[in-house]
């Protein structure tokens, strides 16, 4: 059984980490805010709000007592927390400039520092540029589309009929298959189930003590990214001396290797950040859907409605009905209103970790250098004021000429559930394509039912607790 995995004590993780506090004094006013208890600060009452179905309940108490920008001591270190929309972009905007990437210890040690998410500067830039070229839109359009059916019909083919399921584990393994076969190349069952399980102690790890002892999460995690990195330095080896006798096909790898865009050693790293980020918003994003359409029937009934209507199409122009084209995927309107929806209420990324670079001036406030900064991208996307029913899965919503400008995920201020700035995530379009064909083929082939009550908790990651057990029925 692995120690502190979940339960992580905040006391022992503030004491690690307070010796990190180092801000010098400013003449400038920071933003209102309380400092909770001695040592702590707030931790406690922050960790216990991100574990729980409503992460925002910390920060929308503060909101009320300071206002949307407000300051508190979480993990030992000064923070300015900001549910004001234009605030966070102005953060975002300013990546590089102002402000800079801040993650704990074991986050970055697991990710490493050649993956797009934690570098820094101008090797930002050319990860962040190599990535978003590799994931253009014309590379989903071929590659992308057909190789994510593939694996799509190859999973639910081991779906049964009346069978019961954890759908989170189901999501899980599905989206690692999508990446690893994406991304490595790799399809066999017994490669992506190493992976899966890979990934699942990894990704418990990143937000854990970094206790390098047996036992402990962090070790765990960082055994599993060595084991990782084993595996794509075989494929980079396999693609360097062309054996094509070792199953794998490189994927981006091997187009990494190949273009020699990016040194050997950083290769691992650069795949490492994609596989994680790819697999956390697509696993979440499939599993939180079916959560929210499953207490949702009427937006449930309006999807399944397009879907047919889709195949219905294809069957009326003599087309191939197990394959979708680009263009029965870009008709999905309202699917694309679903996947809105649910990152908004059940979005990965509800904050984001900043440092000021410098001395940052905003309105009357004086940011010092050094302060942590947390735009709360999730308590903006549930403010009444700019989402009305804000805490009720809605995907009408978001066919209302006047929510038109806060769908544009990219720049809109009210709505960024990728991030912003030079910080984009580069794989969002692959991660909607992805989550757009899977709820078109699982509505199609199942009906289900929840056979146990669930929740969401965000901590150490997103996930439902008790892994969303359904029972599934075939479609006829």
């Amino acid at each position: 059984m692995v120690i502190w995995s979940y339960a992580i004590p905040v006391l022992v993780l503030v004491m690690y980490v307070v010796k990190s506090l180092n801000l010098k004094r400013t003449n400038g006013k920071l933003p209102l805010g309380g400092r909770g208890w001695p040592i702590v600060g707030d931790s406690i009452r922050w960790y216990n709000a991100v574990a729980s179905s409503n992460p925002t309940t910390f920060v929308q108490q503060q909101v009320l007592r300071y206002g949307k920008i407000f300051s508190c001591n979480i993990f030992g270190r000064m923070a300015v927390v900001s549910v004001d929309p234009f605030f966070n972009k102005f953060v975002m905007h300013n990546e590089g400039k102002l402000f800079k990437s801040s993650y704990p210890k074991s986050f970055r040690d697991l990710v490493g520092t050649n993956g797009v998410i934690t570098a820094q500067g101008d090797q930002h830039r050319k990860l962040h540029t190599i990535a978003s070229n590799m994931m253009r839109s014309d590379a989903l359009k071929t590659r992308f589309l057909t190789d994510i059916q593939l694996v799509l019909n190859q999973t639910f083919a081991g779906l049964n009929h009346n069978q019961t399921i954890l759908l989170q584990d189901v999501c899980r393994k599905l989206a690692i298959n999508l990446m690893v076969n994406q991304l490595l190349g790799v399809s066999s069952d017994k490669d992506v189930g190493e992976m899966a399980q890979l990934f699942s102690d990894f990704v418990d790890g990143c937000l854990s003590v970094p206790i390098n002892l047996p036992g402990f999460a962090y070790h765990t995690a960082m055994n599993a990214r060595s084991n990782i990195i084993k595996k794509i330095n075989k494929i980079i080896m396999y693609t360097r001396h062309g054996d094509d006798t070792s199953g794998y096909d490189g994927g981006l790898v091997g187009r990494l290797v190949m273009e020699g865009s990016l040194p050997g050693e950083a290769i691992a790293d650069f795949i490492i950040n994609l596989l994680f980020a790819g697999n956390e918003t697509t696993s979440k994003t499939m599993l939180f859907a079916i959560y929210f359409l499953t207490h949702s029937p009427v937006a449930c009934n309006q999807l399944l409605e397009e879907h047919q209507k889709v195949r219905n199409k294809k069957l009326d122009l003599g087309g191939e009905v197990d394959m979708l084209t680009w263009e029965d995927y870009r008709s999905m309107s309202f699917t694309q209103h679903v996947i809105d929806e649910t990152l908004r209420l059940g979005g990965i990324a509800i904050w984001l970790m900043r440092e000021a670079k410098e001395d940052v001036e905003y309105q009357d406030y004086v940011i010092p250098k050094g302060c942590f900064v947390v735009p709360f991208l999730s308590a903006v996307h549930q403010d009444e004021n700019f989402h009305e029913g804000a805490t009720t899965f809605n995907p009408c919503r978001w066919m209302d000429p006047k929510n038109k400008d806060k769908t544009n995920w990219r720049n809109s201020p009210f709505y960024s559930p990728f991030g912003g700035g030079s910080r984009l995530c580069p794989g969002a379009e692959l991660a909607r394509l992805q989550i757009a064909l899977f709820l078109h083929y699982f509505i199609m082939s199942y009906r289900w039912s929840q056979v146990k009550e669930d929740r969401m908790s965000f901590f150490p990651s997103a996930r439902l607790v008790n892994g969303f057990a359904i029972e599934l029925s075939k479609r006829t």
